[in-house]
């Protein structure tokens, strides 16, 4: 029996809400309205480019489909890259030396797709959103596969979420999310694994 507090959806799915509890969920308090996540890694823009470490803080929210990613990397930390989902729409920028745009990606329903796939996928991140979003759309394919889905901005999206033995999700995926490419939004396979008992995520993107 699970928390009947009115901040938790009564309606999920037992396996939805069993996989919130096992992610870490918590039923005691109510108070935050996201979580904010700090980050280490390497990113490049492409394959002919050499990787640059990066330490990124991430806010996501719990109540809606949203978040916000700040990041810089670059010599001495120059480049700024915030690539965002807020009320208002999706945003992608990267900023050299804090005046100087070097993208500035356009707010059209592809960039917006991308983004909500984004915030679905890490969901396990963020379990209490699980619980609380009521904007999420929980649909259970099979024993390990849970399928989210989300409308921002009239535009509808989704990812597959599998569990591993453990009963943590150990992947996501989506057919379908747009990449730019060249000056192009692109839909492509989209692949996430994830080690939650370390915290690590993988995006790869076929």
């Amino acid at each position: 029996m699970y928390d009947s507090s009115p901040a938790i959806r009564s309606e999920l799915p037992p396996l939805v809400a069993a996989l919130a509890h096992r992610c870490g969920a918590n039923t005691s308090n109510f108070d935050a309205d996201q979580v904010v996540l700090t980050q280490s890694g390497f990113m490049r823009t492409d394959a002919a480019h050499r990787w640059m470490p990066f330490r990124p803080r991430q806010f996501i929210a719990l109540d809606r489909v949203g978040f916000v990613w700040r990041a810089a990397t670059g010599p001495l930390g120059c480049i700024a890259v915030i690539d965002a989902l807020e009320q208002t729409g999706p945003r992608l920028t990267v900023i050299a030396v804090g005046i100087f745009p070097l993208a500035d990606v356009t707010a059209d329903d592809a960039l917006t797709k991308g983004e909500i796939q984004r915030y679905l996928a890490e969901l396990p991140l963020a379990p209490d959103a699980i619980l609380r979003n009521s904007a999420l759309d929980w649909e259970v394919l099979g024993p390990a596969t849970l399928r989210v889905a989300a409308i921002h901005g009239g535009v509808r999206a989704h990812v597959d979420l599998t569990l591993g033995a453990d009963g943590l999700v150990a992947s996501a995926f989506a057919p379908d999310r747009p990449h730019l490419e060249v000056a192009a939004m692109i839909e492509r396979p989209w692949l996430v694994r994830f080690n939650l008992k370390t915290a690590v995520g993988t995006f790869l993107m076929g």
